[in-house]
């Protein structure tokens, strides 16, 4: 696409675009009578207007049935899970049996850490990305310290090169070649909350499995933003939220993934419950733990069928509109974006996202140099949603099944004027 500054050429992107009308499936908020403009689908994704009627429907089988809604009913809640697997499998890149819907974002990174950080002598080192969501630093910590380890002793944290924004993948390959002999694991973001970088999750996993470690990403920024491809890569386990790019609700379930090689391995430690108790004899309620030899195996109590729901209404959309169109439409959308912001004659920003496609996904983090917050506060005055981060960063991400190419440009256009005044 050759792209052109003007309104007249978004409008005309927007009428050829193939996805246009998956807008009308979401509600997009309106303030003082004003539709806005949200960039804040990395944070909390918008509501699809099937959600309410979703939830409704859990409610009336509730209501009708009470507890026989678990097997009565047009969707038997005992099943529920089955419905929603397959359209995760295409977003991560999983066979549906790799996948649990369960729990939320950090309890799951919790879970794994049982399985999957296995300290043998002095091979009990974790390398992490610096400054990861601080969700995940304080897991490190705490789980490490469940050890009787001290986290300055066992986390490897590799950052940016002085003068630099993002980590380079050299730098992480290295550390795990450096540490091969003490390395237990390898627990990486799929995409840098903070920078909205994205990294090389196939070379991360190869290199740790080479090293002799296990290799897992927390993609609370991009499940249901970049491709993944997870059983392709090897990758042993992931888990993320449902709430931002996936539009499941706040506090939306959660999912992991966990390679099929480890579900009847027996020598693996699991916290259990009773929701991953055998399906075949779950309701003989005897001693004894005996795991579903699937993912769902890592489950432990009964789901929320309410989240479920929100959860199925929102991966129906994804099913309608195909993974490969959604991540056409993103780079699109994103490298417009890219190429308005190089075209404005005043920067008082420094990108911190790589220019590299296949660096970034649908957000955007501008490093402002001065009057950042300010510049936020107006965008937002004016009924573009983005985010402030601080100390002085604003980040946006349009997002191919709601945001347009219009609104690219009148947020950018509306970016110069505040720059210029």
């Amino acid at each position: 696409m050759q792209f052109e500054n003007t309104i007249e050429f978004a409008r005309a992107a927007d009428a050829a675009d193939s996805l246009k009308n998956f807008r009308q499936q979401f509600i997009i908020p309106v303030i003082d009578g004003k539709e806005q403009v949200y960039f804040l689908g990395n944070s909390l994704g918008l509501q699809p207007k099937a959600t309410a009627a979703a939830l409704q429907e859990v409610l009336t089988q509730w209501a009708t049935y009470g507890v026989e809604g678990f097997f009565m009913g047009n969707k038997p809640w005992m099943d529920y899970h089955d419905s929603l697997t397959p359209a995760l499998a295409k977003i991560v890149g999983a066979l549906p049996h790799e996948i649990s819907v369960m729990n939320q974002l950090t309890v799951n990174l919790h879970l794994m850490m049982i399985s999957f950080y296995r300290p043998m002598g002095k091979r009990n080192k974790i390398i992490c990305e610096a400054k990861a969501f601080p969700s995940d630093q304080y897991m490190f910590e705490t789980h490490i310290k469940h050890y009787g380890f001290s986290p300055e002793d066992i986390l490897i944290e590799v950052a940016p090169r002085a003068g630099e924004h993002t980590i380079r993948t050299e730098d992480i390959l290295a550390a795990i070649e450096i540490h091969k002999d003490d390395l237990a694991l390898v627990l990486w973001g799929g995409l840098n909350y903070y920078t909205g970088q994205v990294f090389d999750m196939a070379a991360i996993t190869h290199a740790a499995h080479a090293a002799g470690a296990l290799a897992g990403f927390d993609l609370a920024h991009a499940a249901g933003n970049i491709e993944l491809q997870l059983h392709q890569w090897n990758v042993d386990f992931a888990c993320w939220c449902s709430y931002k790019y996936l539009n499941s609700g706040p506090g939306a379930v959660g999912g992991v993934y966990i390679h099929e090689r480890f579900h009847n391995d027996i020598s693996l430690q699991r916290y259990a419950g009773w929701w991953g108790y055998d399906k075949a004899t779950r309701f003989k309620m005897e001693k004894g733990f005996i795991p579903i030899n699937t993912a769902e195996g890592w489950q432990l109590s009964t789901p929320s069928i309410l989240l479920y729901a929100a959860h199925k209404a929102a991966l129906d959309i994804f099913e309608q509109a195909s993974m490969p169109a959604l991540h056409s439409k993103r780079l699109q959308l994103s490298n417009y974006a890219w190429w308005l912001l190089q075209q404005l004659p005043i920067k008082n920003f420094t990108i911190l996202t790589p220019d590299n496609t296949a660096e970034r996904g649908c957000q955007i983090s501008l490093l402002m140099h001065r009057n950042g917050k300010a510049v936020y506060d107006a965008l937002m005055q004016d009924g573009f949603i983005t985010d402030w981060r601080e100390p002085d960063v604003i980040r946006f991400a349009p997002v191919p099944l709601y945001n347009t190419y219009e609104e690219v440009f009148c947020f950018v256009n509306k970016l110069e004027q505040l720059l210029s005044a």
